[in-house]
């Protein structure tokens, strides 16, 4: 059979899935979005900032080895540098300046290499034809690109143009091509970060380390800024596919572009932690969502099944209580019945010995055994008739309906006279019953009916519980009253019962709980009980431990 509860089941754990985990999604795609843009824009100007640092950095050792020429140039004639050993101190303190200064030399007007010093054989050389030669003639200041010339290998040159007397001269320096290599190349971005130049043909003036020698043409060109200075940042893929990460500018001091490039994968390696991040997260965070949405809903759908139970155990419960109350009705009909009765059996009783002493008198009945067992049941049925009337009358005055009325009670004598209506029963299940009421008890003002019941109840709770525990043999119960030295009276009723556990103790006075089976209790006593007792102006309190018994105790405020 299909559970009523499967519907909402269903209902609660799809609502309890899909908002938290479209919540949960939202939220992570906004994160994500700002996130990775955020680390996009921030490696980007990282990239940026670097490619900066460095062309300031290569546009500055340009600028010093330029500003050491113009040093020599500014400080020394043009026949003092044609002097061989004056050039030679010349290059030689260029040299402790930097490293990078190969050789020096001096030119005429005509090309003509005048002087030279340095590791090649490059005196006489006419160099009136040469490109550089011509640049520095008409610019007075040039940087070449990276050539062979007449030594055949490699290298770039500064040359600078002075005029004495109206005659032309140039005095030229070549820079080390592997020192100035070293310093491109230095740029480190990550793993796969590289720096090179480029002429404004795309040739190679540094070497690059993923391949590309000097002076050969670059495969795959690249984007110049669109102005001087700017930086330009753009994502490539290479002849291989290999995405990259491009930032190029110009440099100030010479026409050459700077590349700083990097592979996507490994510029981008933070974001994709992040987004295996937020994917890690979402998974957790959904697996999270869904095992507490069935464990949450398994739960509620739980406690509503014992919500339900525990509600049709309170409709029992109050069935059985409207029965018992109707129970109590009939009984207390059944009692004012029965007293009628026993009226007319005491009347037939007092007929009965007022005929036996006529008989006597008159001598028509000779004393006997016979005679003395007749007048003892005479006498025993007197005794059983003021026994049931006393019941009858108990039972007339617990179940009169009346508004309360307070009176000062004299515990002395109303304790006896409620334990009368449970003696038979304790004598019955073999429970001996005790009674310890202080003589100094002082009396209390309060309703006697109501103060009855509540201790009847008490008394068949306790009985409940000695037999729950002792059957029929060992059973005591004690009631008694006592002051407590603070103007009130308290009453208690202690059993040596089951005792109740410590998680109940604090539901005893919750109306319908109830530790007895089904069918033996409603749970409304001692909550009812409790009801009374405070209208009285007064506590009702327990004491229990579990396999030894319990104590209730009422403390009622003294009469006066």
């Amino acid at each position: 059979m299909k559970s009523p509860y499967a519907k909402m089941r269903r209902t609660i754990l799809s609502s309890m899935i899909v908002v938290p985990l479209a919540t949960l999604m939202v939220v992570l795609g906004i994160g994500y979005y700002y996130f990775t843009t955020s680390l996009e824009s921030s490696t980007i100007e990282t990239v940026k900032r670097i490619v900066g640092d460095h062309r300031h950095m290569i546009d500055a050792f340009l600028r010093n080895r330029k500003a050491n020429l113009e040093f020599v140039l500014n400080s020394y004639p043009f026949h003092e540098l044609a002097d061989p050993e004056t050039l030679y101190k010349i290059l030689f303190h260029l040299q402790k300046e930097s490293s990078a200064f190969v050789d020096l030399g001096l030119f005429n007007e005509e090309g003509i290499h005048v002087n030279y010093q340095g590791p090649y054989r490059l005196g006489g050389k006419d160099y009136g034809k040469a490109p550089w030669f011509k640049k520095v003639m008409e610019k007075g200041c040039y940087i070449s690109d990276v050539f062979l010339g007449y030594r055949r290998i490699p290298h770039f040159i500064i040359a600078l143009r002075k005029e004495e007397g109206g005659i032309p001269w140039v005095i030229r320096a070549t820079i080390d091509t592997h020192i100035f290599n070293d310093l491109v190349k230095k740029v480190r971005i990550g793993k796969s970060g590289e720096a090179y130049l480029l002429n404004s043909e795309d040739i190679f003036q540094t070497e690059r380390r993923s391949g590309g020698n000097l002076m050969e043409k670059d495969p795959e060109p690249v984007k110049p800024p669109p102005t001087p200075g700017a930086i330009h940042t753009f994502i490539e893929k290479d002849n291989r596919g290999d995405a990259y990460l491009y930032a190029t500018t110009w440099l100030q001091e010479k026409d050459w572009l700077l590349v700083v490039r990097q592979e996507k994968a490994d510029a981008f390696r933070f974001l994709r932690s992040a987004v295996y991040t937020i994917v890690l997260a979402s998974l957790v965070g959904g697996a999270g969502i869904i095992g507490l949405s069935f464990f949450l809903t398994d739960r509620i759908v739980r406690q509503m099944e014992r919500v339900d139970a525990e509600r049709e155990k309170l409709d029992g419960q109050l069935i059985r209580a409207s029965r018992l109350a109707e129970l109590g009705e009939m009984a207390t009909g059944f009692a004012h019945e029965i007293n009628n009765p026993l009226q007319v059996i005491k009347s037939e009783h007092a007929l009965i010995e007022a005929i036996i002493a006529e008989f006597k008198e008159k001598g028509d009945l000779r004393v006997s055994e016979s005679l003395s067992e007749l007048e003892d049941s005479v006498r025993q049925i007197d005794v059983q008739i003021g026994r049931c009337a006393a019941i009858t009358q108990s039972i007339l005055k617990f179940g009169r309906q009346s508004e309360p009325v307070a009176e000062d009670i004299t515990l002395q004598e109303f304790i006896p006279e409620s334990t009368r209506m449970i003696e038979q029963k304790t004598a019955v299940h073999g429970i001996v019953m005790r009674q310890e009421v202080s003589e100094d008890t002082p009396r209390i003002h309060a309703d006697r009916g109501q103060l009855q019941q509540v201790l009847l109840n008490l008394y068949n709770n306790a009985i409940d519980a000695i037999l729950a525990r002792h059957g029929s043999h060992g059973g005591e119960l004690t009631v008694g009253a006592r002051p407590n030295g603070e103007g009130k009276v308290e009453v208690f009723v202690t059993d040596n019962g089951t005792g109740i556990s410590p998680e109940d103790l604090k539901k005893v006075f919750r109306p319908f709980f109830t530790t007895k089976p089904v069918g033996k209790g409603t749970g409304l006593g001692l909550s009812v009980c409790y009801g009374i007792v405070g209208r009285m102006g007064g506590v009702m309190t327990v004491q229990s431990e579990k396999g030894v018994g319990t104590t209730f105790i009422v403390t009622l405020p003294a009469a006066g």
